[in-house]
């Protein structure tokens, strides 16, 4: 069976969730073979194996900390050319896509981003992406070269299947660009305790309607009865009552979580485009109008402030 390559995002070895989900999609189209760099990259190992990877290239180098992107590019481009893999998956995160945009200028062949599924085809994979705010579902494949295809986090569940997942070196001559931008400094993110909003399975998000940043915790409340993530549509975020890095929408993140619950937000196209392949969509707007309601799979007309509160007592109550 043709071997997939998989990059792996990973934190200090920590393998991160919509890795695991791109080898239960490379499953279904060849063997994984998973690419892990930076520090901590062996330690992957083990939870990579657990879902089918049946080998894992590591390399530790310094250069994956010290600059940006090209490096990792370098790195995949030498797995590609060891490997000769049938296709290439990437997690859709920001910095995936440029990964898998710079493969596939180097390696000559097409890409697709943002998938939400992958199927074996006659003639490669098959991709299917939701286009122009999921009004429609498309199915695509790479006409030229070796497919390289990002997928959009919570696009499958995550499936064990132990494989043999042997370690190996993998040896990355860095290109001259490598070393064209460098990490001068960081500044670890303050953690809220929730998941992480790209990955959550639930995302509760607040919009005009929450009239003012300290009403936003109502929101919050409600999230972590749920155990879940915070979002915002962009007129909270212009406004300034929640950050940027939370925003749900076409200039922030997209997200595709089994619950999204939207409370006060009007639902624009600018919003529905991060949000609207939600396999379960509950909308809260005092205006039985909203747009948000036409997408909605439940909707509740009245005043969040009303509502939001009940729901998280009966949250707590249930699960009391």
């Amino acid at each position: 069976m043709a071997e997939v390559l998989v990059y792996v995002d990973h934190v200090d070895g920590a393998v991160r969730k919509p890795t695991l989900e791109l080898l239960t999609l490379a499953r279904r189209i060849g063997e994984p073979v998973a690419v892990a760099v930076g520090a901590g990259a062996a330690e992957t190992a083990a939870a990579l194996a657990e879902h089918g990877a049946v080998k894992v290239l590591t390399n530790d180098a310094a250069e994956f900390a010290d600059y940006l992107v090209v490096p990792k590019v370098d790195a995949l481009q030498a797995a590609y050319e060891a490997v000769q893999p049938a296709a290439v998956l990437v997690p859709s995160s920001a910095e995936g896509k440029e990964i898998a945009a710079r493969l596939a200028v180097r390696i000559k062949s097409g890409i697709i981003t943002d998938a939400v599924d992958l199927e074996a085809g006659a003639e490669g994979p098959v991709a299917t992406q939701s286009a122009f705010a999921a009004s429609f579902t498309t199915k695509s494949r790479i006409s030229q070269g070796t497919p390289v295809i990002t997928v959009k986090p919570n696009s499958a569940a995550v499936e064990a299947a132990p494989a043999a997942g042997a370690v190996e070196a993998l040896a990355v001559s860095f290109s001259d660009a490598a070393t064209g931008t460098k990490v001068t400094a960081r500044t670890p993110r303050e953690s809220t305790g929730r998941p992480e909003l790209t990955e959550a399975a639930i995302v509760v998000s607040g919009g005009r309607g929450v009239n003012g940043a300290e009403n936003f915790a109502i929101i919050e409340a409600l999230a972590d009865s749920l155990g879940a993530a915070v979002g915002a549509s962009r007129a909270a975020v212009d406004a300034g009552w929640y950050p940027h890095t939370n925003q749900v929408g076409q200039t922030g993140k997209s997200v595709s979580p089994q619950l999204y619950i939207a409370s006060g937000i009007s639902g624009a196209i600018q919003h529905r485009a991060g949000m609207q392949t939600s396999k379960t969509i509950v909308a809260i707007n005092k205006d039985a109008e909203a747009p948000i309601f036409d997408l909605v799979d439940y909707g509740v007309v009245g005043d969040l402030f009303e509502v939001v509160p009940q729901l998280t007592e009966e949250v707590n109550t249930r699960k009391g």
